[in-house]
């Protein structure tokens, strides 16, 4: 038995004469350059030593590989590493040494085969994969594409239209589905995997079983006039879907290249391409992004101290309202026994019935069967009284923004839940320490709020006071965890992170309407920018009712620098509440589509009458890029304060907060990231203008005055913000 590089490959021979490579690098067995040298070094010796006739590729400990190391390309970025020479991997190391070897070689795959893991695979003569093992090219997710070969032999294997949707939607296939396309050649059991594959490289070899090159098959791939409509097909759904993205038309393109002029044409544009959306703002934007989500369940002061999370099995929500609904369906799904309360039998109809209708969907769409629906439904029982609160380890209020009333019932919970409970308010504004006011059980309160729809949007905000225990915190990021969403732990303040950092959003646009920019105009700029929805059809979705509630707690919190606007109000007594009404800023029909009401024109002016604000010519002709400021850089100032004041500890989860809570880009990097590509000076000396002309409402914080002068970047670490914790 031989054994070489035990950092990173083994190579062991069998009696067969099948070498078995193993790829070692934990925990999912990335790809670096020293293990893709390392490869290639085991192949070399593979390839030299007489008693070698086949060659199986693997991975230790029943994972493939998970694909190239994104630390490497934040490294490579950032000038800390050389980057390898173009082409050195994809040519030299995949296509000439792998699949160009005269031993036959066949991937054994299992867990995950993914991005440059997938790459090497196919680089292999032949593919054996387990039915659970996922495989796919995710590179478009940040800012790339596939770079050692990918966008030119997935389509030789699936063809072209399969091959497209895998990488510009990042979706990987399991290995059921892969043996249907003919990525892989068979599908076997775990145990069975590397055995079958040491038999079907040796089958290759006396020619029972095909030698295929993948980068040279043809026969998946479709005549190049039906090939070139595929691909301008696709280029138009990529510039429809994602406007603001080169990267996925780049992809596109490679792939043309390597058709129309032959795969080694294809294989030398995909490198350079591949260099270029390297340094790109986009792909830095999307790494930081990737690597922010990871770290929000980091919490220094609180996840360091060796806490180990408590076990939360049974649930109880009060309320059955939309949002209560909503989080119902994420823990049940997630297996968690549930009480829901309501105050009465209508009521609690109602809320059974939403919980119902949330799973129905999954199953129309086919992501849930019928079985599977009666499983989790019956995991939930409805009640009036808190009776059945005494054996809960976690109660979430889902009740209506009233501090009186979630004083009452916090009142309540402490005398019926038992003294572990964890006692949580999804309340999206309210101070916590309000609501927790009449209980002596401070310690065990907490915020979990949710985004509407909750079993949809990924954002968990943990919200925390002064008396919040640490534990208390581990265990909602454990059911944070369980329940698939990124949590986000903040301080406590009127609206927290996203709410706070959001509410002058609205504000400006409520401040350049009524000084004479068009409405639509605004949604439309706001939304090329790459929002999901400018702050007028927002207002319109979350409805005027709760517009006007939150937007009071803030007018109270921050009084001196709220834009005051009737706009809202003044369309709310004519019975307009937004989308539910039929009426808002937009008219809806009955599908829920929005268009432009011409009738908005006389509620615009009655506001402006009440303000006392004319309109001005410059805002009737603001250029994009000043809408853009003058809508963001309020945010980028709230954010600024919510990070100073230690509410955030980290500006990377404020990025995260506002990607996932708000629809912020993701491949713009977050609030915060994208404020520092634009630099602390240029955004302050705006605002410190706009001030000037307009008022307090754009009043740059200290914090903001402060990096600005020294030239500071915004997310650089607070020192003052860990006295909070």
């Amino acid at each position: 038995m031989g054994s070489k590089n035990e950092r990173r490959t083994t190579i062991e021979v069998g009696a067969d004469g099948v070498a078995v490579i193993t790829i070692i690098n934990p925990p999912v067995n990335s790809l670096s350059l020293d293990v893709l040298q390392s490869l290639k070094e085991s192949f070399d010796e593979a390839l030299r030593r007489d008693d070698v006739k086949a060659i199986v590729v693997t991975g230790a400990k029943g994972k493939f590989s998970g694909g190239f190391d994104i630390t490497a390309f934040g490294k490579i970025q950032g000038g800390n590493v050389e980057q390898p020479k173009p082409g050195y991997i994809s040519v030299e190391v995949l296509s000439d040494t792998l699949e160009a070897a005269r031993k036959p070689s066949v991937a054994a795959i299992d867990g995950l085969a993914l991005g440059g893991g997938l790459e090497v695979a196919m680089a292999c003569h032949a593919r054996i994969s387990t039915p659970t093992a996922q495989l796919g090219l995710p590179e478009l997710q940040l800012g790339l594409i596939p770079g050692f070969g990918g966008t030119q032999r997935l389509p030789r294997l699936v063809g072209l239209a399969k091959s497209l949707e895998m990488m510009l939607t990042s979706k990987p296939v399991k290995g059921e589905e892969a043996l249907g396309l003919g990525l892989v050649d068979a599908v076997v059991s775990s145990h069975e995997l590397v055995n079958t594959a040491r038999q079907w490289a040796l089958a290759i070899l006396e020619r029972r079983k095909p030698w295929v090159a993948s980068l040279y098959k043809t026969d998946k791939l479709e005549p190049l006039g039906e090939a070139r409509e595929i691909l301008n097909f696709a280029r138009a759904q990529a510039r429809k879907q994602a406007p603001n993205l080169k990267h996925p038309l780049v992809c596109i393109d490679v792939i043309e290249e390597g058709i129309v002029a032959g795969p080694k044409a294809g294989l030398w544009k995909e490198a350079e391409d591949f260099q270029g959306l390297l340094k790109s703002d986009t792909c830095k934007s999307l790494i930081h992004v990737f690597f922010a989500q990871r770290g929000t369940s980091k919490v220094p002061g609180i996840t360091d101290r060796g806490l180990v999370p408590r076990r939360v099995k049974k649930v109880a929500i009060l309320g059955g309202g939309l949002m209560g609904s909503g989080i119902a369906t994420a823990l049940i799904l997630s297996n968690y026994t549930l009480i829901l309360k309501e105050v009465n039998e209508k009521f609690l109809e109602a809320g059974i019935g939403r919980v119902k209708a949330n799973l129905q969907s999954r199953v129309k769409k086919g992501k849930m069967t019928q079985e599977k629906f009666e499983k989790t439904i019956s995991l939930l029982r409805g009640v009036l009284d808190y009776e059945s609160f005494r054996d809960v380890d976690m109660v979430i209020e889902a009740v209506i923004e009233n501090v009186t009333l979630k004083q009452q019932i916090f009142a309540d919970l402490e005398k019926y839940c038992p003294p572990h409970c964890i006692l949580a308010s999804n309340t999206s504004t309210i101070d916590l320490n309000l609501i927790a006011e009449r209980t002596k059980s401070q310690d065990r309160i907490v915020g979990a709020h949710f985004f509407s729809p909750a079993h949809i949007m990924p954002l968990l905000e943990i919200v925390h006071t002064k008396q919040t225990s640490p534990q208390i915190i581990v265990d909602l990021l454990d059911v944070g965890k369980k329940i698939r969403k990124t949590p986000v732990v903040v301080g406590n303040c009127t609206g927290f992170a996203v709410n706070r950092m959001f509410f002058p959003y609205t504000q400006a646009g409520l401040f350049l309407v009524e000084r004479g920019t068009d409405v639509y105009q605004i949604d439309r700029v706001i939304t090329k920018f790459g929002m999901p929805m400018g702050p007028f059809r927002l207002a319109d979705l979350v409805g005027f009712g709760v517009a006007i509630a939150t937007g009071m707690q803030f007018v109270e919190s921050f009084h001196e620098r709220t834009y005051k606007s009737l706009l809202i109000p003044i369309m709310q007594e004519d019975k307009r509440a937004g989308e539910t009404t039929h009426r808002g800023f937009y008219l809806y029909d009955n599908k829920r589509k929005a268009s432009p009401d011409p009738e908005l024109k006389k509620y615009i002016e009655k506001a402006r009458s009440f303000s006392g604000v004319a309109v001005d010519p410059k805002f009737v002709k603001l250029s994009e890029k000043d809408i853009v400021e003058m809508i963001f850089f309020p945010v980028v100032n709230e954010a600024c304060r919510v990070f100073a004041e230690g509410i955030a500890v980290k500006a990377a989860d404020l990025d995260i907060a506002a990607v996932m809570g708000m629809g912020f880009p993701p491949y713009r990097g977050g609030i915060m990231f994208w404020a520092d590509s634009l630099g602390s000076k240029y955004i302050y000396s705006r605002l410190e203008e706009w001030s000037k002309m307009y008022g307090e409402f754009f009043k740059p914080c200290a914090f903001l005055a402060e990096r600005a002068a020294k030239g500071a970047p915004l997310s650089a670490p607070v020192e003052q913000a860990k006295s909070r914790l």
